[in-house]
């Protein structure tokens, strides 16, 4: 055996470091991409609004009836069936009034989540998550960002039709 011969040659060593260099490098990134993949498929987007599932609603109601005496005065409200949870009829003043689904943007899926008029008659409230939304049905407070849906409204006389 001679005393200066190396068992690889300096090529071969320059090559076989290159390559583990590489391999780990690359193995690095493996990491840091599923993290960014993570994290950008985590973070959904909601500016579309609230999922609540879309059903077919044609509603009408007798506004001059005794089923519904709150909606005599401005202010007042009426809940009815329909919609995904119910509806909620507002009425704005003499010749307008809103209808709005009664399940909370925050979290509609919620078995809780049921929007109601608060006691004070000034707001509306969910009481599941604490969301206010005020008598147009934007939001007030609690973790809600969305308002609240709202069904299409037409007054014929003393007839309220409410439909999507």
């Amino acid at each position: 055996m001679t005393t200066g011969s190396a068992p690889f040659s300096r090529h071969e060593i320059y090559k076989h470091t290159r390559l583990r260099l590489s391999f780990s490098l690359s193995r690095a990134w493996v990491p840091l991409l599923l993290l960014l993949f993570s994290l950008l498929t985590a973070c959904k987007d909601n500016s579309a609004g609230p999922a609540i599932p879309n059903v077919f609603v044609n509603e009408e109601i007798n506004v001059s009836s005794q089923l519904y005496p709150e909606l005599r005065r401005d202010g007042g409200y009426a809940y009815i069936g329909g919609g995904y949870k119910g509806i909620l009829i507002v009425r704005q003043n003499a010749g307008q009034y809103t209808a709005f689904e009664r399940a909370c943007p925050y979290d509609p899926a919620a078995t809780c989540s049921k929007v109601e008029m608060d006691e004070s008659n000034l707001f509306l409230v969910d009481r599941c998550c604490g969301s206010q939304f005020n008598l147009q049905g934007s939001v007030m407070g609690g973790p809600a960002v969305h308002p609240l849906k709202q069904y299409a409204t037409s007054l014929s006389g003393s007839i309220l039709y409410i439909s999507n």
